[in-house]
């Protein structure tokens, strides 16, 4: 029969093949968190105050009268931090999109899974809103499952009908929200003052948005970072024996054991034999109390090292320092830390891989920056008008008609003339545009009338330019289709 020691070194091997959230039986186990406390639940307190504070003033904010972040997909139109990007940015969007993914990789190789447990909107909404409402209404997790556990009652029913429709009322509010940022402030309370009946489709696809929200944080949860979230999976390939992340100092804590045990050991009630323990053992500063797995929202045991289902909400390090206070040994038992610095003393952040990602970062960066410095607030295209052949005019003269769409990139009104730069010829407007509406575009259309002593045989490149007033905005570059035998 093994001993206590040989069963622990068991679960500490076994641990990783299977997810604390699922038991033998593949049903899922209902994780109740104790409600944490601590110096660093009151510093993720004041940051989900600010991000939640960002979030919902975000669709309202506005710079230069236009607003802070827009993404709205089904016009293809995308504002962030007040700089509007359309489809013809695609190269600068992908430049930016890169570097974006270049950071997230290197702030995981330094700092692990530092924004799950910060500020990742599934972790800031439910720790810190959802799981509040239900800490208010259903008391802390020993409550929880008392109240679970109880036949359905006057208490019970009060207590999960008002719950739940509080979870609704949020998912809503955070639906409408998101909405803004996809359509717009204007058009969203264009859309809440209306009737209803103006907006059946939209009100229809809110409510299943809101259902889904709803059944994230009132049902999947944690769930949700095990199998859906793609970012978890990727830290595994990322993090690395320096990598800081939230973890226990098994050199100073083990080898573990109770209050109990080493109550009996110093009081000679019991040989370390007769508490499964080896002769030689030596007891480390974990009293295996479990407060830091009482405490985590993913039901794990931070204890067995870095696991892919921590996102390093530091609950248990402010559990930890809970107990060695009481204990009277140095807090820091579960801290930010990495496994070099643990296990040989050794912290080392700027790794030869560190600086490999930072000058790949750096290059994307300063292209980003140096493309979004020279991007022109007109974009042009002018294309011959499609299916249509030259017409010869009098005196050697022949003719091109054009389509012309010019996109406005900016937020104020521009006023724009297009003038044949080369060769010398004649621009006819057929439908001219004067001036083009903030973030908007127009189309038109215009004759080239060009000498046949001009001409360079069946194709003759035309050089135009856009200008602003005397301010010229930018080159284009067509072509004028004319007789092959044509003068050079």
């Amino acid at each position: 029969m093994a001993s206590l020691e040989e069963e622990r070194r068991i679960d500490q091997k076994n641990f990783r093949d299977h997810l604390a959230t699922v038991n033998e039986e593949g049903k899922r186990n209902w994780i109740y968190p104790k409600k944490p406390s601590g110096r660093f639940y009151k510093a993720r307190n004041i940051v989900a105050v600010l991000l939640l504070a960002f979030f919902f003033s975000g669709p309202f904010i506005t710079i230069n009268g236009n607003p802070l972040l827009l993404l709205n997909i089904l016009e293809r139109k995308f504002v962030i931090f007040g700089v509007a990007f359309w489809p013809q940015d695609l190269g600068l969007l992908v430049f930016g999109m890169l570097t974006f993914i270049l950071f997230i990789v290197l702030f995981t190789v330094v700092f692990g899974r530092l924004w799950c447990g910060w500020a990742c909107p599934q972790t800031i909404f439910m720790e810190m809103v959802f799981r509040r409402i239900e800490y208010w209404i259903e008391g802390d997790a020993a409550a929880q499952i008392r109240l679970n556990r109880q036949e359905w009652n006057l208490e019970k029913i009060t207590k999960k009908v008002s719950k739940h429709s509080i979870f609704y009322a949020m998912a809503f509010l955070i639906s409408n929200l998101f909405l803004a940022y996809i359509i717009g402030k204007d058009q969203l309370f264009e859309i809440i003052t209306d009737p209803p009946s103006e907006h059946v489709a939209g009100l229809s696809i809110m409510i299943i948005f809101s259902g889904v929200f709803y059944g994230v944080f009132a049902f999947m949860r944690e769930q949700v970072c095990h199998f859906v979230c793609p970012y978890g999976r990727m830290q595994s390939v990322m993090l690395d024996n320096n990598s800081i992340n939230v973890m226990y100092d098994y050199v100073r804590g083990e080898t573990r054991a109770s209050v109990k045990d080493r109550y009996q050991l110093e009081n000679r009630k019991a040989t370390l034999e007769d508490l499964g323990f080896s002769a030689n053992e030596q007891f480390g500063d974990c009293i295996d109390c479990h407060q830091c797995v009482k405490v985590c929202p993913m039901g794990i045991d931070i204890r067995n090292g870095t696991q892919l289902e921590c996102v390093h909400c530091t609950a248990c390090i402010d559990a930890c320092d809970s107990v060695m206070d009481k204990i009277d040994k140095p807090r820091g038992l579960i801290r930010y830390s990495s496994e070099d610095a643990i296990s040989q003393g050794k912290q080392k952040v700027f790794t030869p891989r560190v600086a490999g990602y930072s000058g790949i970062l750096l290059i994307l960066l300063t292209t980003f920056i140096t493309l979004l410095t020279i991007r022109p607030d007109i974009e042009t295209s002018i294309l011959r008008e499609p299916g249509t052949l030259y017409q010869e005019l009098p005196d050697n003269r022949y003719s091109n008609i054009y389509n012309v769409k010019m996109l406005n990139k900016t937020f104020k009104e521009m006023p724009v003339e297009i003038r044949l730069e080369q060769p010398a010829g004649e621009l006819v407007a057929l439908g001219s545009i004067s001036s083009i509406e903030p973030q908007n575009s127009a189309e038109g259309r215009f004759m080239i009338q060009l000498a046949d002593s001009v001409l360079s045989g069946s194709q003759t490149e035309l050089i135009f330019g856009i200008y602003s007033g005397d301010e010229k905005l930018e080159t284009v570059n067509s072509g004028f289709l004319g007789p092959a035998n044509s003068k050079q």
